[in-house]
């Protein structure tokens, strides 16, 4: 098996969903008490935002190669970007970095295909949603990705993703607006 390396903080929330998920699929597939090897890298979620609000990619960019050359130096022979927006730079990271990153997107896509379905509601950040870097990985596999045309709507999905999901709350409210 192989040692991945997770770069979370990017909410504390979506890396303890992808650390229990991966643990999850690995038990399921290899029984007994086998689950991962990983390490660990988090960030204060509020650099990220700062730097993604800027439109400073650069800077988020320098950060997670950061954390990255940590986690290869800890032995990390793979890396997953724990949140979707992370993704519009997995490209330029993984040829820094030297070491197969593991695309939300690419994997998604696949799954996707798996059940013969050729356009998806694609919802996120507004950089998700609006920046190509998800929706061209879904295309590449022939998928349609769809995202809200209104731009309140858009705003509504944003906000919560960061105010109240990166923050672990979940309303029902909530819940049913979307």
């Amino acid at each position: 098996m192989k040692k991945i390396g997770l770069i979370g903080g990017i909410s504390w929330v979506s890396t303890t969903d992808y650390y229990k998920l991966i643990n999850l699929g690995i038990n399921e597939k290899l029984g007994g008490l086998n689950f991962s090897e990983c390490l660990v890298y988090s960030f204060n979620y509020a650099d990220i935002k700062k730097n993604n609000d800027n439109n400073d990619w650069d800077s988020t960019f320098n950060m997670l190669f950061k954390g990255c050359d940590f986690l290869k130096s800890g032995g990390a022979e793979a890396i997953v970007l724990c949140a979707n927006t992370m993704h519009l730079i997995a490209d330029k990271l993984q040829e820094a970095i030297g070491l197969p990153i593991i695309h939300i997107a690419a994997e998604t896509a696949l799954e996707i295909q798996k059940q013969q379905l050729k356009k998806v509601g694609l919802l996120g950040t507004k950089f998700t949603m609006e920046l190509d870097f998800f929706k061209n990985k879904l295309a590449d596999k022939g998928i349609e990705a769809i995202i809200p045309i209104s731009e309140d709507d858009k705003n509504f999905i944003h906000y919560t993703i960061f105010e109240e999901l990166g923050r672990g709350i979940v309303t029902n409210e909530t819940k049913n607006a979307i």
